[in-house]
C-alpha cells in the first residue's frame, strides 16, 4: 500500500504544470499588441530629395507618396487626386493628433505636390510636412 502511494506521489511530482507559463505568455502577447504603434506605409518607395534642415517627424500617421510619374499612393493604394481629400479626412478621423507627411519623388511635379498639400489642408489637417533625406 505504501509502495503504491509512493509510486503515485512520484508520478504526480514528475509532471510539470505549464499552465501558468502559458498565461504569462498570452498576457505579454496582449500587452505588446495593445502598446504597439502601427506605421502605415504609403505604398511605394520614393527617391526623396536631400535637405540640410530635415527634421524627424514623430507623430506622422498619414503618409502620402507621390511617385516619379505623379501617381499618388495612400495606404498602399494608388488614388486619384480627387480622392486624396476624402482619404485624408478618413485617416485623420482615426487619429486626430497625427499629421500628414508627403513623400514626393525627386522626379515628381511641384503641381502634384501643391494639389496634395491643398487637399490635406482642405481636409482639416494643417500640420503638413514634406519628407526629405538628411545629407
Amino acid at each position: 500500500m505504501r509502495q503504491h502511494l509512493a509510486q503515485q506521489y512520484d508520478e504526480e511530482e514528475s509532471e510539470i504544470n505549464i499552465t501558468p507559463m502559458l498565461d504569462v505568455v498570452f498576457i505579454m502577447l496582449i500587452f505588446f499588441i495593445v502598446t504597439a504603434t502601427f506605421v502605415k506605409e504609403a505604398g511605394i518607395e520614393v527617391n526623396r530629395p536631400d535637405a540640410a534642415t530635415a527634421v524627424k517627424q514623430e507623430k506622422a500617421n498619414i503618409l502620402v507618396a507621390i511617385g516619379p510619374n505623379n501617381d499618388i499612393w495612400i495606404d498602399r493604394r494608388q488614388v486619384d487626386i480627387r480622392s486624396v481629400r476624402p482619404n485624408i479626412e478618413r485617416l485623420h478621423a482615426e487619429n486626430p493628433q497625427g499629421s500628414v507627411v508627403i513623400q514626393a519623388d525627386k522626379e515628381s511635379k511641384t503641381d502634384t505636390l501643391i494639389q496634395v498639400m491643398d487637399a490635406a489642408r482642405s481636409a482639416g489637417v494643417f500640420n503638413v510636412s514634406i519628407a526629405a533625406n538628411e545629407p
